[in-house]
């Protein structure tokens, strides 16, 4: 018995796959092309060897987040750090893409390549927002790498990073690409990173992250902590039009037209309202505020205008209108077709230079409060002629906000007291009752739309409460 359970057990397993096999045949190719691509770009990468200007500062041994970096000689201050990343040739003569953060604060950069050569190269322009840098050395008939489309890229495509983690030359690693458009406003930077689960570490900064076809589609550049398979790289679509200014001008200049902007499509903030003030948008970038001292602020632009599109090209994302306003020359005039209410307008703005200081506002958040109908936590006031007087605004231009109530929907939006509010749901609003009038009329879960003027900006905003 125990021997007819042996046998049957045995013709239940599955047979061994045929070294000839469909699938495996498969799997080598797949190896194949991993192999290829390797060969392909590593005659383009470098390691890039940077020696920094003394520092005083003896906090860390590790330095900088990335690049490996370790003591030179003895304790004593001050002293100089060694750091280590990687960087791509984009030209045969000599210009190589790599991330600011690799080269920033250089006193020495050293170039090595595979087939060992060593230059020393000078750094041609930075823009640490971004976080590209583009270095030269002196050299010709470089082997180029290919830039490919980072747009077209697509969540789930095999890619391969290559670089020098943890001074290891020349690492290959292999994996996907995990998302799309990811952003993190906290680091001060104002673009999308690629995602990525293939292995990076401290010193494949800069290196590149290729795709099955040997095209760079990114910069590899930050980690979500060590060991945890989560890596972020610039797409190389930014990187290139910045490193085109970097190589003719030494630097970057942003642009931009003074406006806060949200999403309209998918955005619980507008469901059940984008039928009221776009009703043919489905998609597009609502204007949320104007900064008065900004570029938008002489144009016929107004907060509510959802922006459809950008010199006839379509926007459907706050970070697609963003970006491309700031990779425009200063004194681009714009024409952004915008709808109001139920108008399709042309409105024309120009660009000017991003200031270098001074606070610019945030887009507002989603509201959170929990204050109920019909107020949402506001009380207001006319404006008489003593607080025109004392506010800057002139009578009979809207109400004044006279209190907010704290954990309010109006509070978590930022309403603050001596905010003018000056349209409600598109209606113009002159007096207290008119403001009130408004609110019966509303719909405290749909919310209402709220035109108002604080400070140097007028803003557009969302007021509802998701406890009704």
């Amino acid at each position: 018995m125990g021997g007819a359970l042996v046998a049957g057990l045995m013709s239940a397993a599955p047979s061994a796959v045929a070294l000839d096999s469909p699938a495996l045949s498969m799997a080598r190719q797949l190896n194949e092309a991993f192999i290829e691509v390797a060969d392909k770009v590593s005659p383009s990468v470098v390691v890039i060897e940077v020696t920094e200007k003394p520092s005083a500062d003896d906090s860390d041994e590790q330095g900088s987040f990335w690049g490996r970096r370790r003591r030179r000689g003895k304790t004593q201050h001050p002293r100089k750090m060694e750091g280590e990343g990687s960087g791509v040739v984009i030209s045969e003569d000599g210009y190589i893409l790599t991330n600011n953060h690799v080269v920033e604060n250089a006193e020495k950069i050293e170039v090595r390549f595979q087939d060992g050569r060593l230059f020393v190269a000078g750094v041609k322009g930075v823009d640490p927002e971004s976080d590209v840098a583009v270095i030269k050395i002196k050299a010709k008939g470089l082997t180029v790498a290919k830039l490919g489309d980072s747009d077209a890229t697509r969540v789930g495509e095999f890619v391969v990073a290559i670089g020098a983690p943890f001074q290891l030359n020349y690492s290959v690693t292999v994996g996907h690409i995990s998302a799309k458009g990811r952003s993190f406003p906290e680091l001060g930077g104002d673009q999308d990173f690629i995602q990525t689960d293939a292995s990076i570490n401290p010193g494949n900064s800069g290196g590149p992250l290729v795709n099955l076809y040997g095209e760079v589609i990114a910069l590899n550049a930050m980690i979500e902590g060590m060991h945890t398979g989560i890596g972020f790289a610039v797409p190389i679509n930014l990187a290139r039009r910045v490193s085109e200014h970097l190589i003719k001008d030494g630097s970057f200049a942003r642009t931009w037209i003074g406006v806060e902007i949200d999403e309209l499509g998918g955005n619980p903030d507008y469901m059940g309202l984008d039928k009221k003030f776009a009703p043919d948008a489905a998609d597009g970038v609502v204007i949320t505020g104007i900064r008065t001292d900004g570029p938008a602020a002489k144009s016929d632009l107004q907060p509510g205008d959802v922006v459809v599109s950008l010199d006839s090209k379509p926007i459907k994302t706050a970070r697609q209108l963003k970006e491309t306003i700031s990779l425009l020359k200063p004194g681009h005039v714009l024409a952004l077709g915008v709808v109001r209410v139920n108008q399709h307008l042309t409105v024309k703005v120009t660009t000017a230079p991003f200031p270098i200081t001074g606070t610019i506002a945030q887009s507002a958040q989603s509201p959170k409060g929990d204050a109920g109908p019909p107020t949402f936590g506001l009380s207001v006031q006319a404006v008489t002629r003593d607080l025109a007087d004392d506010y800057g605004v002139e009578p009979n231009a809207g109400v004044i906000v006279k209190e907010v109530e704290e954990d309010s929907p109006a509070e978590d939006r930022g309403i603050r007291t001596g905010d003018l509010i000056t349209r409600v749901n598109g209606q113009r609003i002159t007096s207290p009752k008119q403001f009130l009038e408004a609110l019966r009329k509303a719909d405290a879960k749909r919310g209402i739309t709220v035109n108002l003027r604080s400070d140097k900006s007028s803003r557009f905003l969302i007021l509802k409460d998701d406890d009704q």
